[in-house]
């Protein structure tokens, strides 16, 4: 292949960054009703994942899956792009100083932190205004005078009421959540892929762009799988931060975790799994399989 420049890998990571949306936002509306509504101490809660599904199909239809789906478009679009091409960017700096072939540990979780790191910056805004658009709804839940009129209406609302740090509200814990959770997501990636693409090396090469999906679906499903069982704990603690309709609500995650724990037991701190792993496995696929072929076409050599 070709040599690529810099901006064709963010290109790539803008491109895996919509399908990630497209696959994915259904099962992140409905984690993050569970997440909003289950750790209450009072208040309607949903048996499962199911249940609340239905309720939103019901109440709001299949619009109501794809609450918030704007600024989610928007903010995961353009963090997939800085997440890869910064990643991507960063791996190869560090990589010329070594000889070792294959992926190396001592350089993907630097890269993946850092880069994890930066996007929180982008997610934060964008997903505080996902998540209080995905809670509302047409719910009974939320009073018609509290709602939302458009993405916009709740920056803006959100602005006025909090001031510029009110739209940041819940950075450290996304930061924190960004950091870690991408440096267990690249670690999976990047050892899966070799390793299969190792094991797969001897088939025929008429086979080679269904192998490279396979390996991208498989490598891809299971870093996001990795990705949200290790961080889902500091997510539900991002989204309650997120949805507090209390200005001087804590902003501590591990303050409200405590919290979440003594009150619910560790089932608490992990509400909304289900959805989140049914979506993870296809939505991270989605994403690196749409991220690889766009490589493809640009001419991208991959690390």
């Amino acid at each position: 292949m070709g040599e690529s420049h810099p901006y064709k890998k963010y290109v790539a990571g803008l491109v895996a960054g919509v399908a990630t949306v497209l696959v994915g936002h259904p099962f992140d509306t409905v984690k993050v009703k569970l997440q909003k509504h289950n750790t209450e101490a009072h208040g309607i809660t949903y048996r499962n994942g199911l249940h609340c599904t239905a309720r939103i199909l019901r109440t709001e239809g299949i619009r109501g899956l794809y609450s918030g789906a704007t600024s989610s478009f928007v903010g995961v679009a353009f963090e997939s792009s800085i997440l890869f091409g910064i990643y991507s960017q960063m791996k190869q700096a560090l990589q010329r100083s070594s000889q070792t072939s294959g992926p190396q540990i001592q350089v993907i979780v630097p890269s993946a932190a850092y880069s994890g790191a930066i996007i929180s910056f982008v997610l934060c805004p964008s997903e505080l205004v996902k998540c209080r658009m995905q809670v509302q709804g047409t719910d009974t839940l939320v009073p018609v005078s509290s709602r939302y009129n458009s993405p916009l209406d709740c920056a803006l609302t959100t602005v006025k009421n909090e001031g510029v740090k009110g739209i940041f509200r819940g950075g450290f814990t996304t930061l924190l959540r960004e950091s870690i959770g991408n440096a267990i997501f690249f670690s999976v990636y990047e050892n899966v892929r070799h390793h299969m693409h190792a094991q797969l090396k001897n088939a025929s090469s008429d086979d080679s762009n269904l192998v490279d999906v396979g390996v991208g679906i498989l490598s891809g499903g299971l870093g996001g799988m990795a990705f949200w069982s290790a961080v889902l704990p500091l997510d539900v603690a991002k989204t309650k931060i997120q949805t507090a309709s209390d200005k001087n609500h804590s902003r501590n995650p591990f303050q409200i975790l405590s919290s979440i724990y003594t009150r619910n037991g560790l089932k608490g701190c992990y509400v909304g799994l289900g959805p989140t792993i049914v979506r993870a496995f296809p939505a991270n696929a989605a994403a690196i399989v749409t991220l690889e072929l766009a490589m493809k076409l640009l001419d991208i050599k991959h690390d």
